[in-house]
């Protein structure tokens, strides 16, 4: 079978995922999930995403449509569940499964206080509904993403299920990883967990593990990354078995939707522009710069991320003296780790007019920040891909981003952004006083102009991953149970 052929016409694809725009959303996933299958769909596929049906999913009260019911076998007793079907004007059909006892929380990965084994109970069981269902529908291909996902496979074979599967790792960091005592509370047979590609991982029990293993074909989020996580400083301990099945990992690279992130129709900015209109990205800078408080002494960075380690946040708060010294005003929105949340307030409010920190989401001042900056930071110490810099090129702000996975892949040094390799806040400062001179040059817009006329479209990316569902239906284990 050749696997250049067109797979959108005649296979079926099952997209599973814990979470997807616009349903619910914590991280990049959900935009995939959302963007991913939308596009197989524009492209003529046959497409369902299939999601659990969360307690917020419900409280949204949302126009759906009776799917049919199931019984899942579980330990102590087979489980009856509903399925719900969302068919929305344009994009993918979307399965939710209904079961108020593993899906009604409002912390779906976990309360802080939360016995770890309830949360792997519960994505187990979405993993084998995932399997009815595609036995149910006839699907040819099952796409599977992240670790929450990671048992399909091994209902796949405890059940039947004759669908090829594809796992997308999208942070090998997040691996599921558990007391094995869940695999008795699950019904994984304990035959099952130090078996050749099974699920155990240093004495636990692995989502992830299992996914790597005994998916039919394996894909991570960019090019670079899919060599990254085969070494021991990138693998997070998985990567003696990526290595081993490397000829089935292939690295495709995510897209961002041009009709969303798009600084000609974006309703969030004071003032809109294209390429050739870019002098009109100055009056968006000039009002955030405004509203933000912030004064105009040079270049203004803004960043809008995660706070966490590997985003690089000790390594930009170890940078502003230096940052500051070259007249640079910086704005950054995000949320997480409280420690960095503290020493960002600290520093802003010791440099007002010269630092902007809010906290939390918002879409709105997000969008203001990739529009109206001058340049966009990521000094990551990995990244697998990365949304943020193509959006940020996207509206003609280059990003200055640390050279790792999809950071390595979309950022073209003095091209199309500014690199730098050296994870710490030298190599970061060195790389800002490189950007500082081209802004203060006539190269500047030029530089812009290239940023957006970038093609980070997810058109590029869906037919790479019809490729891959072809290979992984030539490959796949075909189990009758």
């Amino acid at each position: 079978m050749d696997p250049h052929d067109d797979v959108t016409e005649t296979v079926r694809i099952l997209f599973a995922a814990s979470e997807a725009l616009p349903y619910w959303k914590t991280g990049g996933l959900a935009d995939v999930a959302h963007a991913l299958p939308d596009t197989l769909v524009r492209r003529g596929g046959d497409v369902r995403l299939i999601l659990p049906y969360y307690r917020s999913i419900r409280e949204s009260h949302l126009l759906l449509e009776d799917a049919g019911e199931a019984v899942i076998p579980w330990p102590g007793g087979d489980v009856p569940v509903h399925y719900l079907l969302h068919t929305p004007a344009h994009g993918t059909p979307t399965l939710f499964v209904q079961e108020a006892a593993f899906f009604g929380t409002r912390h779906p990965y976990g309360a802080a206080r939360e016995d770890p084994l309830v949360v792997g109970r519960r994505y187990a069981f979405f993993c084998r509904c995932v399997v009815e269902r595609a036995r149910a529908w006839g699907a040819d291909v099952v796409h599977l993403n992240d670790w929450q996902t990671g048992l399909v496979p091994v209902y796949a074979l405890l059940d039947g299920m004759p669908a090829a599967t594809v796992f997308t790792i999208h942070n090998l960091a997040y691996q599921g990883n558990f007391d094995p005592v869940l695999l008795d509370q699950t019904g994984v047979p304990r035959t099952l967990f130090r078996s050749e590609n099974g699920v155990e991982f240093y004495g636990t029990a692995s989502f992830m593990k299992a996914g790597l293993g005994l998916s039919d074909r394996l894909v991570t989020v960019s090019p670079t990354y899919a060599t990254e996580i085969q070494t021991p400083e990138g693998g997070a301990g998985m990567d003696g078995l990526l290595r081993f099945r490397h000829r089935l990992l292939h690295g495709v690279l995510n897209g961002i939707d041009r009709d969303i992130w798009n600084p000609v129709t974006d309703a969030a900015l004071p003032q809109r522009f294209d390429a050739l209109n870019i002098d009109a990205k100055d009056g968006d800078r000039a009002a955030l710069l405004h509203d933000l408080g912030l004064e105009d002494r040079g270049p203004l960075l803004s960043m809008v991320t995660r706070l966490a380690y590997q985003k690089g946040v000790d390594i930009l708060l170890e940078a502003l003296p230096g940052f500051l010294e070259l007249g640079v005003s910086l704005a950054i929105l995000g949320d997480g780790d409280r420690a960095y949340a503290s020493a960002l307030t600290t520093a802003a409010a010791a440099n007002p007019g010269r630092i902007a920190v809010e906290f939390g989401f918002n879409d709105v001042l997000a969008r203001r920040l990739y529009a109206g900056a001058d340049f966009f930071l990521m000094p990551s110490r990995y990244e697998p891909c990365g949304l943020s810099q193509m959006i940020a090129q996207r509206y003609g702000t280059p990003p200055i981003a640390r050279r790792t996975g999809g950071l390595a892949d979309t950022v073209q040094d003095g091209a199309t952004g500014f690199t730098f390799d050296a994870p710490d806040s030298r190599a970061l400062l060195a790389t800002m006083e490189r950007a500082f001179r081209v802004w203060r040059g006539r190269r500047w817009n030029a530089l812009r102009r290239r940023c957006m006329a970038l093609d980070w479209s997810w058109d590029r990316s869906a037919e790479q991953y019809e490729q891959v569902y072809r290979m992984a239906m030539g490959s796949a284990r075909r189990s009758t149970g």
